[in-house]
């Protein structure tokens, strides 16, 4: 059986990078979490009462048994401890901060997942994975996980 090559020679080919601007719903579950940061300073989790999980971002569904948590809503701590991070080098419009800056993986008191968050007020290179920081709440409302404008080290 022969197997047919494309000829490429003739090809031209352009390489650089697309902007694709999108917009993107919260939810229910997702709009609580984000009115609570903005209105109350409060980060909020859900438990699973089957798995015993706390997990911040809130889902409505947890993704280990399936059951439904959209109810059972805790409030959780403003601080918490690095569980990994990168430190982000490059500059780009579509970027929060200017680089350089630490971008990781937070896991606040009383949840059991982490989730992404810039870290701020420490030269990057001081940065460690379980690093007590807390969170500091943007001075204008953003609508996004950005009203938790960065979080610090304690």
């Amino acid at each position: 059986m022969a197997v047919h090559k494309e000829d490429t020679s003739h090809c031209y080919v352009q390489f650089g990078r697309m902007a694709l601007p999108n917009q993107y719903f919260a939810g229910r579950v997702g709009s609580k979490f984000i009115i609570a940061l903005r209105d109350e300073h409060k980060i909020l989790g859900v438990r699973c009462d089957k798995c015993n999980k706390v997990f911040v971002p809130p889902r409505e569904y947890c993704e280990r048994c399936m059951s439904r948590l959209d109810e059972n809503w805790v409030e959780l701590s403003n601080e918490g401890v690095i569980t990994n991070f990168t430190v982000v080098r490059y500059n780009d419009k579509h970027l929060p901060r200017k680089a350089p800056y630490v971008l990781a993986l937070i896991k606040v008191d009383g949840a059991d997942t982490p989730f992404a968050h810039i870290v701020e007020g420490i030269d990057p290179s001081k940065v460690r994975v379980g690093m007590r920081v807390k969170a500091v709440f943007a001075k204008e409302t953003t609508n996004t996980i950005l009203d938790i404008d960065h979080f610090e080290p304690m």
